[in-house]
């Protein structure tokens, strides 16, 4: 049998910034869409939450390692074949490295590591190359313990996700076969730039896309904020929808949320999204006033990308027809498993574990100016202004459910 490798990714995004150099624009917002497409296509009522830069990066490991048809695939389903071969190296190094300079405004960690099976020859150009371009942390190990290399790996990533991701790893996830494990960790935490206040905060129904309500905190403030309503002029989506841009502390990041009208399921309008109209939607929404009501939320997802990413076109890396030469003398490697698993937190401030006010029914004042109201299913995107590198994107068809109050007089 062929010996497997297994890659894997953890992301923690526990709220709400981040500062870019003059780098090349990312190029890889249409394969962020087709991953989301397919995720969306597995669970109509599912939130989701995923990196695609994440994911972008766990492939770029693989990429170096790779060669021919392998190459190409992964080169083609990411974007990068419009690119000179090499230069999605030094691509995928600015966007991480800039996105995680020193800031104070906010946290913005990639970690990577390469675990090895001891005993086994691997290419050193390989391993000089995954520390040049991902700087990442190379390790032997014994996968045969698969019980002892599970707890070490989950360690590593819950050092580097401030312990928000856990048991991303079971030893069932290693054998006496498996020669190599690539594990990206990327962790995020910042403030809005104009932070909700807690004592406005209330509950309020929020309306899900199968017919049911349950009972969330709504978080409301009134600010300045680039706002657009926009249609795909065919109805499909429809009719008219809202984008709204918060932004984080800083201003470089910030997060896109896409509300169609109350009574437009959510799954109308995700067909339409392409990686183009993420673009149009930043280039065309308006700074003005608006009434903001966004629920305080948490998402989280492990997900199981081998599907996912087959159904992409890349599907050499995980079958006997791996060339994985690059990593090894030998073509004897193929990729046994990828994993990523994702957590978002969002409340006033951003930060974790803010707390959230009397629970008071929630009613809606006269409407002076735009009103976002998001009390029914959204899609979001979290990503960098400067280049357009899409560090997260997901959906919230259910925020955090609160038990309602019944006698609000007494309150």
């Amino acid at each position: 049998m062929v010996p497997p490798l297994l890659l894997l990714l953890s992301v923690w995004l526990p709220g709400d910034s981040c500062r870019a150099a003059d780098i090349p624009e990312d190029i890889t917002a249409e394969f962020s869409v087709r991953l989301y497409q397919r995720l969306q296509a597995r669970g109509d009522q599912d939130n989701i939450i995923f990196s695609p830069l994440s994911v972008a990066v766990a492939l770029g490991m693989v990429e170096l390692g790779a060669r021919g048809d392998t190459l190409e695939e992964i080169r083609q389903a990411v974007g990068f074949s419009q690119l000179v071969p090499g230069v999605e190296f030094s691509l995928l190094q600015n966007l991480t490295t800039a996105l995680s300079e020193d800031d104070a405004q906010y946290v913005v960690r990639f970690a990577n590591s390469l675990y090895l099976q001891q005993g086994v020859s691997f290419s050193p150009e390989f391993v000089h190359l995954m520390k040049k371009y991902f700087r990442a942390q190379v390790e032997t190990v014994d996968f045969n313990q698969s019980a002892v290399v599970a707890q070490h790996i989950n360690h590593w990533v819950e050092n580097h996700t401030e312990s928000k991701i856990r048991e991303l790893l079971s030893p069932d996830d290693f054998s006496s076969l498996t020669r190599l494990t690539l594990v990206n960790a990327v962790y995020f935490r910042g403030s809005w730039k104009n932070q909700f206040r807690p004592e406005n905060t209330r509950t309020f129904s929020f309306s899900r896309d199968d017919g049911s309500e349950v009972q969330t905190l709504m978080m409301y403030q009134q600010g300045d904020f680039s706002y657009g309503e926009f249609s795909d002029g065919s109805q499909e989506a429809g009719g008219v929808y809202q984008v709204l841009e918060i932004p984080y502390e800083g201003e470089d990041m910030s997060m896109m949320i896409i509300l169609p009208r109350q009574e437009v399921p959510l799954a109308t309008l995700e067909p339409i999204i392409k990686g183009p109209l993420l673009e149009e939607w930043a280039n065309n929404v308006k700074r003005q006033k608006v009434e903001v009501y966004l629920p305080k939320f948490k998402v989280e997802q492990r997900t199981d990308l081998k599907d996912v990413l087959q159904e992409l076109g890349v599907k050499n890396i995980f079958s006997n027809n791996a060339d994985l030469s690059g990593m090894t003398d030998g073509k004897d490697l193929y990729i046994s498993k990828a994993v990523q698993k994702a957590y978002l937190e969002v409340t006033e401030e951003g930060a974790e574990g803010a707390a959230g006010s009397g629970m008071i029914a929630l009613t809606r004042n006269l409407v002076l100016y735009p009103q976002v109201m998001a009390d029914h299913p959204f899609f979001f995107v979290i990503r960098n202004r400067q280049t357009g590198s899409i560090l997260f994107m997901g959906r919230v068809m259910t925020p955090e459910v609160v038990e309602p109050i019944e006698d609000f007089d007494s309150i």
